[in-house]
């Protein structure tokens, strides 16, 4: 057995032009705080780059976008589960969606946008959720979009396998109606569903990237906005704000709040959940 790679200790000058160099491609913020973390990381893409030192493989990034896809993927949190903040697939089902086609005829374009969506949990959950508990889904065009700027979860979540954490908070008959019989431990989403949801790399602080998605009605935004600082963070959520509909709602996880970022929102509280919505006349801010 071969004995796993030995961190190379990095210098707090080679920390702070790594965290730099993340920081202009991510805008999330990494430091010296989180020095083994970071050197584990590193370490293990010298070796798979054939690099010895840091300086080279600095330069090694630096002229090879696939490597620096690589080092994003491996620096990103991708930890979730099924029907995760549930209150707000209820909000979704019971408040925001009446609300968007209230206007609407039967047939027009709905779209939902879980960004970023890990290993595809929450858009998946979005869509058996509806399935379940929305009686107009198929009165609709429902169409749901998954993003992630780590594009080795997008791979993952194309395929639909998941292990029984991801799905212990589901209710046992929806994960039989919606997933094969387990295999190995694991459980495959049912076809349909999987076709049912489309994935896309994009990343929130290029506006280019998020342009590209189109607009959407809601957009599900939890727990990634906490790790971007001040800037990075007014400069995520202005792109949200373009990539929704006049009127169209923002989920954001349960400790953010969008009040404290931009004041380009309204603040809407409905039974379930509170949200954000994007003004029918925009706003500065």
């Amino acid at each position: 057995m071969s004995r796993p790679r030995k961190a190379q200790a990095l210098t707090a000058d080679e920390i702070r032009r790594l965290c730099a160099f993340l920081y202009r491609h991510t805008g999330m913020i990494f430091g010296e705080s989180k020095r083994y973390y970071i050197e584990r990381r590193v370490a293990d893409r010298m070796a798979a780059t054939g690099t010895h030192t840091f300086p080279a493989y600095f330069a090694y990034i630096e002229s090879n976008g696939g490597e620096v896809e690589h080092l994003i993927n491996i620096f990103t949190v991708n930890e979730t589960y099924f029907y995760r903040e549930e209150h707000q697939l209820r909000c979704l089902s019971r408040s925001l969606l009446p609300a968007i086609v209230e206007n609407r005829q039967p047939g027009d374009l709905v779209r939902i946008w879980s960004v970023p969506c890990s290993t595809g949990e929450e858009p998946y959950s979005v869509a058996i959720w509806l399935l379940e508990n929305w009686p107009m889904v198929d009165a609709y065009h429902i169409e749901i979009v998954g993003s992630d700027i780590d594009t080795r979860v997008l791979f993952e979540a194309e395929d639909g396998d998941y292990g029984e954490r991801a799905l212990a908070r589901l209710p046992r008959d929806v994960v039989e109606r919606y997933f094969e019989p387990p295999r190995d431990g694991q459980r495959r989403l049912i076809q349909d569903l999987r076709e049912s949801v489309k994935f896309t790399a994009a990343n929130l602080i290029d506006a280019a990237s998020v342009a590209a998605q189109g607009r959407f009605d809601v957009i599900f935004c939890r727990n990634v906005l906490i790790y971007f600082d001040d800037a990075s963070r007014l400069l995520a959520v202005n792109n949200l704000f373009n990539a929704l509909h006049p009127e169209g709602y923002i989920c954001l996880g349960h400790t953010e709040s969008m009040t404290r970022i931009s004041k380009r929102f309204d603040l809407r509280r409905f039974e379930d959940a509170i949200v954000y919505q994007r003004p029918g006349s925009d706003r500065d801010g």
